[in-house]
């Protein structure tokens, strides 16, 4: 058996969702989120070398040679796919492995909020979905893309680097592209889907002020854009996106995306009750006062604008945390140690508290 299959069946045998592997140290897996080093022998450059040559496709060999890093899947028969980032460091070769589920996820089985099933009408549009590496942005957005699949037709097309969850035709048709192998990048991909006439664009990322303009544009012309963001909160996600763009162009852009946002979804993902984890998520809708919040340049009222407009569908982190406390979820210790304002969280679970007799 080959190191890499043996270290891949750990990983899945642990129920991990990242396995490391690294010159000079014991293999490393993550577990519920938590750090755990296999008690066995460092791998050697050796071993190292030998699972890039088992994983890594021959087409991008010369990239990662020339430099020295590169992100791309695998899948081992029997064991599962995978997606991996291979990288030099000073100790030499070194792997990341995030074990991809095989079955596309549903709403329900991630813990995403109800509110986020009337996304799947939107027509048009661009839905950022963030968060930090690790907190389950592709699943989200493979929820979304799979629950349009069952209960519409669409013609969804997809640039990702590098494909992770492979999706069936069920009333949708969904053709998924891999940035590198089937077009050169993703602002080349960008720039000539619309000549394949797609409802639905999903970009594994936004990289860069190309791509985002590429984007912007197919969502004024009446498309719906889902990408990713790797920002903590809705209303840094809009800083972020205006980062990308030159200062005498951050107006004309700031503008252009408040008429075209659609949506959003902010996510962290904490220790659950039953020893796994549950996402909480930051939803920020468009709604007129969001629309007037962002094409005024008034963005520090974001998050105000967010905790305040229940009716909406729209929830705060922390407003997120409580009721993942309430329903059992999390502990309480737990979801203050992960608010923005834990005071301001307690003090609400102490009324809770008084106001119902103690229930919790």
């Amino acid at each position: 058996m080959s190191i890499l299959r043996e270290l891949l069946e750990k990983t899945i045998q642990l129920g991990a969702s990242d396995l490391h592997a690294t010159c000079g140290q014991s293999p490393v897996y993550r577990v519920s989120g938590d750090i755990v080093i296999e008690d066995t022998d460092p791998l050697d450059e050796k071993d190292i070398n030998s699972m890039i040559d088992d994983s890594l496709p021959d087409h991008l060999k010369g990239q990662f040679k020339t430099n020295g890093e590169i992100d791309y899947s695998t899948s081992e028969d029997g064991v599962g796919r995978f997606r991996v980032n291979a990288f030099l460091t000073r100790r030499g070769p070194a792997l990341a492995f995030r074990h991809v589920k095989s079955e596309i996820p549903s709403f329900q089985d991630l813990n995403l909020p109800d509110t986020l099933t009337s996304l799947v009408n939107t027509k048009r549009g661009i839905l950022f979905v963030t968060g930090s590496t690790g907190s389950g942005k592709s699943s989200t957005l493979a929820a979304l893309i799979r629950r349009i699949n069952e209960t519409q037709n669409r013609r969804i097309i997809t640039l990702e680097d590098p494909v992770e969850y492979i999706f069936s035709d069920v009333n949708s048709i969904i053709s998924q592209r891999e940035i590198g192998l089937d077009t050169k990048t993703f602002h080349d991909g960008l720039k000539r889907v619309l000549r394949q006439d797609p409802d639905i664009i999903m970009v594994g990322e936004m990289r860069d002020a190309e791509s985002f303009s590429a984007a912007l544009s197919a969502a004024e012309t009446g498309h719906l854009v889902m990408s990713t963001l790797h920002t903590s909160t809705a209303a840094q996600s809009i800083a972020r996106i205006l980062d990308f763009t030159p200062q005498s162009e951050r107006d004309q852009i700031r503008k252009a995306l408040s008429e075209n946002l659609a949506a959003i979804l902010a996510q962290r993902l904490i220790p659950s009750i039953q020893s796994s984890v549950v996402p909480a998520v930051e939803i920020m809708f468009n709604t007129p006062t969001v629309r007037k919040l962002i094409y005024t340049d008034q963005l520090s009222k974001l998050p105000h604008a967010i905790e305040s407009d229940n009716e909406s569908g729209m929830q705060s982190f922390d407003q997120a945390i409580y009721n993942l406390i309430v329903n059992g979820k999390i502990t309480e210790d737990t979801g203050l140690s992960h608010a923005s304002n834990p005071q301001s969280l307690q003090m609400r679970l102490k009324g809770i508290l008084h106001d119902s007799g103690g229930i919790m």
